[in-house]
């Protein structure tokens, strides 16, 4: 048995929609952050090795997209830094069940491109208009081995906001919106051991965990923006019991 998360650090809180409730939008209008545009002029000199060592493979590979949407804080929230936008996967999915993600998912053959995806999947998980999302840049893709999915993250800011809430009950058990100034907080960060071997960066949102794929894509984008705060990368905890259900 895994032991229970610690409490939150202090400041400004994680906002849940729960399964029926939704997000109040934050103010509209808003520029976007200098450290988002600083991410995308950085990013040309990465290796894509940086951000993750799984890389799609030269053939095959299942086209998909996932949009890192930053924004101002919800209605009522402090309103001091930016929030992220995130999902909590349906815990009766037969693969990742209960994982914290970025919205997205699956390119369909009607879609553009990686942002046409990326931005049609969070509408239709979360409510996002696509049409209040400025795109900053498209990062490189990355694999995914167990599912073969080539991940493109796109990065966006939030112009224009609209609320929040659980369109696809079947996919999303809650949506998320993420004080940066949380995720930056020593006390929120950790390293994460699984069963497998692997190990790796893990934020602590509340009662939830934020690990793998996703934490390790944000670490390394709050890297490059200059955002990230130095934390103990000796700390470990082995990962909870209900991250470890996947049904495959």
């Amino acid at each position: 048995m895994t032991a229970p998360l610690t409490p939150a650090p202090r400041g400004a809180r994680v906002v849940h929609s729960g399964a029926t409730g939704a997000i109040p939008p934050g103010p509209a209008g808003l520029p976007r952050p200098r450290w988002l545009d600083e991410v995308a002029e950085r990013v040309p000199s990465v290796d894509a090795h940086w951000f993750s060592r799984f890389q799609p493979p030269e053939e095959g590979g299942r086209e998909s997209a996932v949009l890192m949407l930053f924004g101002p804080p919800p209605a009522g929230e402090p309103s001091e830094g930016e929030h992220v936008i995130l999902i909590e996967r349906s815990h009766t999915m037969r693969t990742q069940p209960a994982q914290i993600a970025f919205p997205g998912g699956s390119r369909d053959p009607e879609d553009e491109d990686s942002v046409h995806t990326a931005l049609r999947e969070a509408e239709e998980e979360t409510g996002i208009v696509p049409a209040g999302v400025d795109v900053v840049d498209v990062l490189p893709s990355l694999y995914l081995p167990p599912a073969n999915f080539v991940v493109a993250p796109v990065l966006g800011w939030w112009a224009e906001p609209a609320p929040l809430t659980v369109r696809d009950p079947a996919e999303v058990q809650e949506v998320l919106s993420v004080p940066i100034s949380h995720l930056i907080h020593p006390e929120t960060r950790f390293t994460v051991t699984h069963p497998s071997g692997y190990v790796g960066p893990a934020f602590q949102l509340d009662h939830l965990l934020l690990w793998g794929f996703t934490a390790g894509l944000l670490s390394r984008v709050l890297d490059l923006a200059g955002l990230a705060v130095e934390w103990d990368e000796a700390r470990r905890r082995p990962l909870p019991e209900i991250y470890l259900r996947d049904r495959r």
